[in-house]
């Protein structure tokens, strides 16, 4: 049977839309996106007051599967992110054993093909992550990888990340860099500056982050590779992916909707939950990040989902995991935060979080037209709830949102025309 959604407000100026449209589902593909289609026998679902846009993808996700299945699972993670509006996700590779060859990715691939949304598997860099030996890089890329990276594990030797770059750009994958200089951020749990100073906590730099930044934009110049900066925290890091931009270097960043909304004063209660790698920085960095999203020059919004175990956040700040689980918060941090606000509108979100990421990854996102695959979310703007970290689908609660009050939330995600998650009159329901 068909489905069709009627009188909801449409966005995706890429597409030409912007008002009131109906949206008619055959299978798993939009048959038809016109402002008025008529009944005939279809099912409906009426969306009066509702906003309609395609649903999200996030590249930067950690699934955790296999080897920490206590933290996620790549059912739990594709749950959370069918429920927070995505309809795809880029898995990261730091799982045990590490995504570094064809068994992990083929592995990844098979749990995925049943799960609430579709899972991209990015290959690791080097061997166990290590940063030592090279992976069969082009033996990932026959397996179907989309980019790759070392995750949270940053490749020092920058020899060894320079033969990273030239087999990259050999099959055409992106390098996702996690930048960090361990050298000088060793044993740091916190952004270094003021307040790290008052709550007698080990500090990261800004420079930790912005050194390694530099080596890797003038490693992608010499070897012509696209390089995609993840998690960018720093004024310092902006300013060298803009100078770098301007030389034609083919670079793109992403920032975090937590990077976005907190600051290293949000670590004075020693909240495990606001430890986070890179750290919370400073309120200017955060300031700075908000301008460049206000000015269009950020690539791509990412969640960087990590979700730990009670546990692994249990005890002293000190000795609590790096991590914050985000795909259930993203959607509606960044709309009550930014797009509520004026900050941005929906189309600028599309562009951060839906069309730049597929077209980082190559990966299907063409948009609500007719022909295209029937994904796209159904956004309540008056609903007002609290993020309960206790309602999450993720096995992860590690949240610093926790008791954050918002208004609009997303209500229905349709992932391939299937509806697979529902939350009307607070159903919070996965559907697959």
């Amino acid at each position: 049977m068909k489905t069709l959604i009627k009188n909801g407000r449409v966005y995706d100026s890429k597409n030409g839309l912007e008002g009131k449209y109906d949206i008619l589902i055959e299978g798993n593909k939009i048959f038809a996106v016109e402002k008025e289609i008529k009944d005939q026998g279809y099912q409906i679902i009426d969306a009066e007051g509702k906003i309609i846009i395609p649903a999200l993808i996030d590249m930067h996700t950690h699934l955790r599967e296999p080897g920490y299945e206590e933290k996620e699972t790549v059912k739990t993670g594709c749950e959370a992110a069918a429920a927070g509006g995505f309809s795809a996700v880029a898995a990261m590779p730091n799982t045990k054993p590490i995504a570094d060859n064809p068994a992990v990715v083929e592995h990844l691939k098979l749990k995925s093909e049943k799960a609430a949304v579709r899972v991209y598997p990015i290959g690791s860099i080097t061997q166990d992550s290590k940063g030592e030996v090279l992976s069969e890089i082009g033996t990932l890329a026959k397996t179907g990888v989309k980019a790759l990276s070392d995750d949270g594990n940053p490749v020092m030797n920058s020899e060894i990340m320079r033969r990273a770059m030239e087999y990259a750009s050999a099959f055409d994958l992106p390098v996702i860099d996690h930048c960090e200089d361990e050298n000088l951020s060793q044993d740091g749990v916190m952004h270094e500056g003021y307040h790290s100073t008052i709550f007698g906590l080990k500090g990261i730099p800004a420079a930790a982050e912005e050194i390694m930044v530099a080596r890797d934009i003038v490693l992608a110049e010499m070897t012509g590779i696209h390089l995609h900066i993840a998690h960018l925290s720093t004024e310092g890091s902006l300013n060298l992916v803009k100078e770098a931009k301007a030389r034609g270097v083919n670079v793109t960043f992403e920032v975090t909707p937590h990077h976005l909304l907190l600051t290293d004063q949000a670590v004075e209660d020693y909240n495990p939950d606001t430890k986070v790698h890179p750290p919370l920085r400073s309120e200017r960095d955060k300031n700075v990040l908000v301008e460049a999203l206000k000015a269009g020059q950020i690539d791509v919004l990412a969640t960087d989902h990590a979700p730990h175990t009670y546990e692994d956040k249990l005890g002293e700040f000190d000795y609590a995991a790096f991590g914050i689980s985000g795909l259930e918060t993203a959607l509606g941090l960044l709309y009550y935060n930014f797009i509520k606000t004026g900050i941005i509108d929906w189309n600028d979100l599309l562009r951060m979080y839906y069309y730049k990421p597929g077209e980082i990854l190559k990966i299907e996102s063409e948009g609500l037209k007719q022909g295209s695959r029937a994904d796209f979310l159904i956004f309540n703007p008056e609903r007002e709830w609290t993020v309960d970290k206790n309602k999450f689908k993720s096995k992860g609660k590690n949240t610093p949102f926790a008791g954050w009050n918002l208004k609009g939330k997303n209500e229905i995600t349709f992932v391939g025309g299937k509806m697979v998650y529902d939350d009307r009159g607070g159903k919070n329901e996965i559907l697959y």
